[in-house]
């Protein structure tokens, strides 16, 4: 026969019980309940997602821009030979089917200019809301403007030359490695000034140029204007390259800002900013 509450010694005493469970102390506690488990910590990565796939797409695309570029240039040029020889006795004397072959071939170079770049002005849209989605995991605060921004900013006329490159610059800042002190890493943002300062300018003188083109009518007209929109095309390549080297810098920080799976020493509200 054993005790009647621990069941584990015999009894002494007239309840039945063990000389432990009949002590003064009682029987041995009840132990707690167990605690329910401790929910999984979720890590900032599992929200991160990576633009690499992107970016190679971008890169792509922009190299595909600059050669449409420089074909446009090439087609620009034979306008102007062909134009200038015919000028070259002070008269507009020139072959009718080469000017008609060399218009038509400079409107087919300006065709496949602006496919190349909504095809890439669409993927880079996406590449950067995708960079700015993965910056308001690494620090909101440095954010100056909500991520529905990174695709709006795009269509708004004239704040077009400037929002963009205000999130541009919160992203970068984002991206920035973290020192082990807690500190942040500074880095040049050369390449991303670059990359805007051309394409605003791009874009602002492309604008002009191609309304010089196409209101000229006399062949010295057609002649300069040609040479405006080469100008113009000259340096939208440029603001490709620009972009390129853009986009792979700040894709490459982002992986690296990624691989220390830390949150941002200090979260702090952005001043204003807009949602």
């Amino acid at each position: 026969m054993l005790c009647s509450t621990c069941r584990l010694r015999p009894p002494v005493t007239e309840g039945g019980r063990c000389l432990l469970c009949a002590g003064p102390a009682g029987p041995p506690p009840v132990p707690p309940a167990p605690m329910p488990p401790v929910p999984a910590f979720v890590a900032p990565q599992q929200y991160l997602r990576s633009p690499n796939g992107l970016a190679k797409a971008v890169v792509v695309l922009l190299a595909a821009v600059a050669v449409a570029d420089l074909f446009a240039v090439a087609a620009g040029l034979n306008v102007r030979r062909v134009l200038g020889d015919g000028l070259d006795n002070g008269f507009a004397t020139y072959d009718e089917a080469e000017a008609t072959l060399a218009d038509d071939l400079y409107a087919g170079a300006g065709a496949l200019q602006l496919l190349m770049t909504l095809a890439t002005a669409v993927v880079f849209i996406i590449w950067f809301r995708r960079v700015r989605l993965n910056a308001e995991v690494f620090d909101p605060g440095a954010q100056p403007m909500g991520p529905g921004w990174a695709v709006g900013a795009w269509f708004i006329p004239f704040a077009n030359l400037v929002l963009p490159r205000r999130i541009a610059g919160g992203i970068w800042t984002a991206s920035a490695r973290t020192d082990p002190d807690g500190g942040r890493s500074t880095v040049p943002a050369t390449v991303m000034n670059l990359w805007w300062g051309a394409w605003a300018c791009s874009l602002i003188a492309s604008r002009y140029t191609s309304q010089q083109y196409w209101k000229a009518e006399e062949p010295q007209e057609i002649i300069d204007a040609a040479g405006l929109l080469m100008a113009t095309d000259a340096l939208d390549l440029v603001a490709a390259v620009f972009a390129v080297l853009f986009v792979r810098k700040l894709t490459r920080m982002q992986g690296e800002r990624a691989a220390l799976g830390v949150y941002p020493p200090t979260v702090r509200p952005a001043p204003g900013r807009a949602h």
